[in-house]
Parts: structure tokens; C-alpha cells; sequence
């Protein structure tokens, strides 16, 4: 805020600068600032631009110091969110089960599921739920940022209306199922041939399990 910032400087300088400000103090001392922040972004975004082709470890000592230090202030960093991205998609297929023996999936609304349903469009909507299954994938079940996957198990154990509503389809609507366990597969786009004669979208590969078979009794404390 412009008069927040004249009580940082002396009165005569404010005037200088509003009668000339293109030769007051206030403005080269601005330049100045300006040009120094602007050489440090520079530097070290460019060191951060160098670390992400060759690798941090391969970059001289410098620059792996200079990286640390300036990590501390969370200011002048790699671009965050997708600057690398995974070539492989794995999808977490949750189901449910009322003996333990015939499995039934749950339909999310947007992620892939069904091998026949094409991709929706999801923009600029947001599922918040199908969107964290997607990190929940990359991670490990057991992790400590997969509480809340394991708390959505729960919940489908529980036949919680409220999580219910938030998929796509429930294979059990007339009780909620004894089990639930989640199996990861990698899922690819089918080509042009197979999608027009098979009518699929995706082919799937089973990874294996990625939680064990669960029940209300496994969440009791022991």
C-alpha cells in the first residue's frame, strides 16, 4: 500500500520523488531493489531449470547449496504440480463382498473404472474424491497420507449414505457388503480397432492387491 509505504521514508524524499520520480531517490532506490530481486529469481530459478534435466545430485556443489538454502523460504522454487509426469496409469478398483468369495466393484463418476465407459469430461469441475484416488494409486496403502482411504473403506462397510453419494453406482443397496478390499491394475487407452469392434475404452492389467480384505472387525482397536 503506497501510504503504507511513505512513513518508510523520509518526508523530503516522498516529495522529491512525487515532483520528480524519475529522478528521485525513492525511485532508483527502487530500481535498485527491483534489479536485485529480479537477478536472484533469476539465478536460482535457473539453477532449479538445470536441476530438473540433469538431476540435483549432478549438479555442481554451488548449486545443490544454493538450492537447500533457498528451499527454506518456500519462495523461488520448481514449478510445483505437473512438471514431471508418470508414463503408467494405476487405478485402485475398490469392491465389495457379502461371503468373501464374489466381488462386486463400486463405480466411481469419473476416474476409470469400467473398461466400456468412455472419460468424462471433468473441467472445470473438480472430484475431489475421484482426483485423491489417483495420488492414492501412486502411494502405498499403508502410508500415513492414505488414512483417509482407509476411512472410505470404513465408511462402504458402513453403508454411510453420505459417502455413498459420492460414487457412481453401489452394488449394495439393500445392505452394505461384510468386506471390502482394493486391487490395483495399470489401465491403457484400447486403439481405434479394438475400441470400435469391443466397444472398450481401456485395457487392464492386475497389479495385485493394494489393501488387504477388510471388515468392520478389522478397524476395532486391539
Amino acid at each position: 500500500d503506497v501510504k503504507f509505504l511513505r512513513r518508510l521514508f523520509p518526508k523530503r524524499w516522498v516529495q522529491e520523488a512525487q515532483t520528480r520520480p524519475e529522478r528521485g531517490r525513492v525511485f532508483r532506490l527502487h530500481r535498485i531493489l527491483a534489479t536485485a530481486v529480479v537477478a536472484i529469481v533469476l539465478i536460482i530459478s535457473s539453477t532449479w531449470m538445470m536441476a530438473t534435466f540433469v538431476g540435483f545430485n549432478n549438479l555442481p556443489a554451488a548449486g545443490q547449496n544454493l538450492l537447500r538454502y533457498s528451499n527454506r523460504f518456500a519462495s523461488i522454487n520448481s514449478y510445483g504440480l505437473f512438471r514431471s509426469m508418470t508414463t503408467s496409469r494405476p487405478e485402485i478398483i475398490v469392491e465389495g463382498s457379502a461371503d468373501g468369495e464374489s466381488w462386486l466393484a463400486y463405480e466411481f463418476k469419473w476416474k476409470p473404472g469400467d473398461l466400456s465407459r468412455r472419460p468424462g469430461w471433468v473441467a472445470p469441475h473438480q472430484p475431489r474424491l475421484d482426483w485423491q484416488m489417483w495420488f492414492a494409486a501412486l502411494g502405498d496403502f499403508n502410508s500415513p497420507r492414505s488414512v483417509w482411504f482407509q476411512v472410505f473403506l470404513k465408511r462402504l462397510l458402513e453403508g454411510e449414505p453420505e459417502v455413498l453419494r459420492l460414487l457412481k453406482t453401489n452394488p449394495f443397496f439393500d445392505e452394505p457388503p461384510r468386506f471390502v478390499r482394493a486391487v490395483l491394475y495399470d489401465y491403457r487407452f484400447t486403439d481405434f480397432e479394438i475400441r470400435r469392434d469391443q466397444k472398450t475404452w481401456w485395457k487392464r492389467t492386475r497389479l495385485g492387491a493394494y489393501s488387504p480384505v477388510l471388515s468392520l472387525e478389522s478397524f476395532l482397536p486391539e
